[in-house]
């Protein structure tokens, strides 16, 4: 099966991670990284985003040992738009997480309209904090928790709204 996965990945997190073991779970792996014009556009809060070719060979680092665990082989590539890579006909699944799942779907749409069979999308629940918020890239470079989800010192004390 090849499985298509994207996101802008900066910093990498547990939550990835599962992201990750899920789509290895299934195929070989192709992820689209989003560009660095396309980046600041998918972006919730606004935020620094380290460039393209920084957060490729952290993104490469991180894939390695999990695509070895589960037999697999995975490519990068640059995503320069929201749908991607995941309209080219190779593909049989897409992973995502709760919050991109309409992306999916428009991914289908357009699949459809092209004439291809849609993907089958796999959706990968959120990897809690131990404060019981998502783990997000966002909460790490604010400094409330590390990769793992732990607080950090700075955040010790604080309640989840």
């Amino acid at each position: 099966m090849n499985v298509a996965l994207g996101g802008t990945f900066d910093p990498v997190h547990d939550g990835h991670h599962a992201l990750f073991e899920r789509a290895f779970s299934l195929g070989d792996v192709t992820v689209g990284l989003t560009s660095d014009s396309l980046a600041p556009k998918t972006r919730a809060v606004d935020r620094p985003v380290r460039d393209y070719e920084t957060r490729k060979a952290a993104l490469a680092e991180e894939l390695e040992p999990v695509a070895a665990t589960h037999d697999r082989e995975f490519t990068i590539r640059t995503l320069t738009e929201p749908t991607g890579i995941a309209t080219e006909p190779k593909f049989d699944a897409i992973v995502v997480s709760p919050e991109t799942v309409a992306g999916a779907k428009r991914v289908n749409e357009r699949r459809v309209d092209d004439g291809l069979d849609p993907l089958e999308i796999e959706v990968v629940d959120h990897v809690m904090a131990e404060d019981g918020e998502r783990i997000s890239s966002t909460r790490i470079l604010n400094g409330e928790i590390d990769r793992h989800g732990n607080l950090t010192p700075a955040a010790s004390g604080r309640q989840s709204e």
